[in-house]
């Protein structure tokens, strides 16, 4: 696999920094970001443009290119903290949108063209994830067709911006390489990981980060390709990671259209859900979609372990984790409306119950044993509370007011409407 874009090399053999001037003091505002102007037109007349009224049938749609987090023409970021899986979620995202294949969740509108750019891995361990996604997902070379395109930062550097006393500088000719790299190889999806390998600016500071950010904005309007910027996670001492707790200046996220952040799955999750191992698990979560309406809840993923078969006879060789769609088990599953029906009537035949799951009547104890499950097991009392929400809902159970034995007001749960042969358990 030559993993090069066709007459890419010749783009970044050298790299020539042309500065910019800082914005001056006494208001005006420095050139544009790409380092052609003039400074006869730096000193051209601005001519605000009237507004044209047309159709609104007739404004071409959005061109979304991947769920709704890729679009033409704009800037998104993922933002992760270390080893949780961003890069191998990025390369399976590629594979899919080459392949045109629904891996993970989402079709993409048409087989794509995709580069991907690391700055951190070598060559041949990208080579190594990209066919482990194609070991799991059973893809054939046709599935790819020629249209990723994967480099290595240590051997294809991207450095577009940098800074010193004087303030940022531009590569104007290595922002020129990447556009022409994107024409000539009708790429309309680029992925840089991670953004901060892609210049030499400081994370803190939040004017250089906007003009880098912008820049790669700008490369997007010019391509008609869509962007995707992947961005590290400040250390959250084990809290959640949110959008806002992306490293460095919040520049980068004003820049984006959409971005995204990924959580490792908890123990408490974990056992709520089940799982054996909480480390293998993921949620993706749409923190800004200025372009979208939000996603209602979490999109949830495991890294599945897949053996290469590169080692010696008899060995596996390297194992090499690639990203898998995974949904929180179905409390309904495999339960019919005898299940319902039992455990109705065993909490028919005791009582009063209490809703409060810590307590020692709490209604899910009778439900439990008609079920066969263990209600101090924590992932048999989670799918019991599931169960009791759905039933609650749906009023094959009720909460009714009451007193407990001190006198304090205290919801108890007791059998609603009566389930049948042929009723829901929904």
């Amino acid at each position: 696999m030559n993993f090069t874009p066709q007459g890419a090399s010749r783009f970044y053999e050298r790299q020539t920094f042309t500065p910019l001037p800082d914005d001056e003091e006494d208001g005006r505002f420095a050139p544009p970001e790409d380092d052609t102007t003039s400074a006869a037109a730096v000193a051209a007349p601005i001519k605000a443009t009237p507004f044209e009224w047309c159709e609104p049938a007739k404004i071409p749609p959005r061109e979304w290119v991947y769920g709704r987090h890729l679009i033409r023409r704009y800037v998104s970021t993922t933002v992760a903290p270390g080893g949780l899986g961003k890069s191998s979620l990025a390369l399976v995202e590629a594979v899919a949108m080459v392949s045109g294949r629904d891996l993970l969740g989402e079709r993409p509108t048409a087989p794509l063209r995709v580069w991907y750019w690391n700055g951190e891995d070598p060559a041949d361990e990208l080579q190594r994830r990209v066919m482990a996604v194609a070991l799991h997902y059973e893809l054939r070379p046709q599935d790819i067709g020629g249209r990723l395109f994967i480099n290595s930062g240590r051997d294809t550097e991207i450095n577009i911006a940098q800074q010193n006393r004087d303030g940022v500088i531009i590569a104007a000719p290595v922002v020129e390489a990447i556009k022409a790299t994107i024409r000539e190889n009708r790429i309309d999806v680029v992925i840089i990981d991670p953004f901060v390998s892609s210049h030499r600016v400081s994370e803190n500071d939040n004017g250089a980060i906007d003009r880098v950010a912008k820049i790669w904005a700008r490369i997007a309007e010019e391509t008609n390709c869509a962007v995707e910027l992947i961005h590290h996670a400040r250390k959250t001492n084990g809290a959640e990671v949110t959008i806002e707790d992306s490293r460095g200046a919040v520049a980068l996220l004003s820049a984006a259209r959409s971005a995204r952040t990924l959580n490792g799955m908890t123990k408490e999750e974990a056992e709520r859900s089940g799982v054996e191992s909480h480390r293998a698990h993921f949620r993706v979560d749409n923190g800004k979609a200025n372009l979208a309406q939000p996603l209602e809840g979490s999109t949830w993923f495991k890294m599945e372990s897949v053996a290469l078969g590169n080692g010696p006879p008899n060995s596996d060789g390297d194992y090499v984790g690639v990203v898998t769609p995974w949904k929180r088990p179905d409390p309904m599953a495999n339960l019919s409306a005898s299940d319902l029906q039992a455990a109705q009537a065993a909490v028919r035949a005791g009582g009063p119950w209490r809703e409060n799951v810590q307590a020692r009547e709490w209604v899910g104890r009778p439900i439990a044993q008609a079920l066969k499950l263990n209600p101090d097991d924590k992932a048999d009392r989670e799918k019991i509370r599931r169960l009791l929400r759905v039933w609650i809902n749906n009023g094959m159970f009720v909460v009714v007011g009451g007193t407990n034995e001190k006198g304090r007001p205290t919801p108890f749960v007791e059998v609603g409407e009566a389930a049948t042969d042929g009723g829901p358990t929904l």
